[in-house]
């Protein structure tokens, strides 16, 4: 169900993007906009093999990157920041696949991959109005790890998740 995203599965992820960018701007979350995550974003994960997809029906239904990188802010979360960890960034789940266990691949898709790297942490951060993942986590085992705000995302409250392999 997950594979590692190519360049041939951008349109179906811009695509995938496009319908819940405004889905989650109607229900308060303002994280995302028309501007972010783009293409270029999109590209850049694909070309560092760190963009991860979900497929039902041969089709593009989730998307995540998952990668080392550790924005500055997360320094302000109650977690070493300085201990190596694989993020999941940019998660997003088509809204006519919700409720199939797809996040749920993806996130699993992380702590295989963060197990295939060595790495024994895995880290996420949701807006604080994202109320799906802010569910979703817990139930997955990760511990809420205090509320930090991101530069590049000014106004917005944004909550973080840490989970700690056996």
């Amino acid at each position: 169900m997950t594979r590692r995203a190519t360049e041939a599965d951008l349109p179906g992820i811009l695509a995938l993007i496009s319908r819940v960018v405004p889905l989650m701007n109607a229900s308060g979350n303002m994280q995302w906009t028309d501007d972010y995550p783009n293409e270029a974003v999109f590209r850049e994960d694909i070309a560092q093999s760190q963009l991860w997809v979900a497929e039902l029906g041969g089709k593009v239904v989730g998307v995540a990157a998952l990668t080392r990188d550790q924005d500055a802010e997360y320094a302000d979360a109650d977690w070493d920041v300085t201990e190596p960890a694989l993020v999941t960034h940019r998660l997003a789940v088509d809204p006519a696949a919700q409720g199939q266990g797809v996040a749920l691949a993806l996130m699993q898709e992380a702590e295989d991959e963060a197990r295939r790297q060595g790495l024994r942490v895995l880290r996420v951060d949701t807006n604080s109005e994202n109320l799906a993942t802010q569910r979703l986590f817990p139930k997955l085992g990760y511990r809420f790890a205090g509320e930090i705000k991101l530069a590049f995302r000014p106004g917005l409250r944004f909550f973080c998740y840490e989970k700690r392999l056996e």
